[in-house]
């Protein structure tokens, strides 16, 4: 796949059986996220922010996705999101989950979000590097912080602070 032809639009309803099944496919590799399975449609829709979801598509399949969520319902934190970012097994490795992060930081700052939180499990280093390239720092490691099938996990916290939004 040449990179270069990853095109991005808005995440719908009608996408959610495809950007599901990738959710899926990062569940099942117990290192992406606590939860044990996909959220209906509205659910998942209710948990995030209306703006900054977005799909990668490659000749019109879907081959990631990323969005954000809010990190509070007090209103300081109004320009404070959580990043999610999926990549398609079949398409690992060709720097998507990159580029998605790229596109979700362009679009979080037109959507007044001044920083973005990661919560990374230590044993993902790939994703790890991804925020790193797109200007994440490391701010903490939370030890033990939930159970996955009867083990304690710990969580790498990452933040990008903009340069652009929320400056004043």
């Amino acid at each position: 796949m040449d990179i270069r032809e990853l095109s991005y639009r808005p995440i719908t309803a009608s996408d959610w059986k495809e950007v599901s099944a990738i959710y899926e496919q990062g569940i099942l590799t117990g290192n992406a996220t606590f939860e044990s399975g996909a959220p209906s449609w509205q659910q998942w829709s209710e948990d995030h922010l209306p703006h900054s979801r977005i799909i990668g598509l490659h000749q019109g399949e879907i081959v990631g996705w990323a969005a954000l969520s809010p990190v509070s319902g007090r209103c300081v934190y109004g320009g404070v999101a959580e990043v999610s970012v999926y990549v398609s097994d079949a398409h690992t490795g060709k720097s998507i989950g990159s580029k998605l992060l790229a596109q979700l930081v362009i679009e979080s700052e037109q959507n007044g979000i001044w920083t973005l939180q990661a919560g990374i499990f230590p044993e993902n280093k790939g994703s790890i590097r991804v925020h790193e390239k797109a200007g994440f720092r490391t701010i903490g490691y939370r030890e033990k912080i939930g159970k996955m099938k009867g083990v304690w996990r710990d969580i790498v916290l990452m933040e990008r602070r903009s340069k652009n939004v929320g400056l004043q």
